[in-house]
């Protein structure tokens, strides 16, 4: 029961940055528009290296390959993006500076559940069943 379990958390978890990942290759321009509107230098390489990272790392972590490296890379993608793309603080319209705090908070959360993947990579490394890794197997280091 724990092994599906934890298949469904990788999948649940994996899909938001897939979708993500494939939302940031698909609407370059439009995403590279608001990314240039936030200051970020480079704005169509930013958006196309983090929708790299996003579907690496959601890829890592569903396959259950290389799952440390697909947690770095989402926290490397989550925690910069929170604090450049989604300043709440300060903001003169309260109803824009909610909707980024949500933006804000739940990338935040979503950081540490990767690093929390991460630990529990390092932890139980051959303990990803259903990965491409194969059960028992001990999986790749970052």
């Amino acid at each position: 029961m724990t092994s599906a379990l934890l298949l469904v958390g990788r999948i649940i978890f994996a899909f938001f940055f897939l979708y993500s990942g494939v939302n940031h290759l698909t609407k370059v321009g439009m995403m590279a528009q608001y990314t240039a509107s936030m200051g970020v230098p480079a704005p169509t390489l930013a958006v196309v290296v983090t929708g790299i990272m996003l579907l690496v790392g959601g890829l890592c972590i569903l396959l259950g390959w290389r799952v440390k490296l697909g947690a770095l890379l989402l926290v490397a993608f989550l925690v910069p993006v929170s604090f450049f793309m989604h300043r709440f603080w300060g903001l003169a319209d309260p109803m824009m500076a909610q909707n980024q705090a949500g933006h804000f908070f739940k990338n935040i959360t979503l950081a540490g559940a990767a690093v929390m993947i991460y630990a529990l990579a390092d932890l139980y490394p051959g303990r990803w069943p259903y990965s491409v890794a194969g059960r028992g197997s001990a999986a790749p280091t970052v």
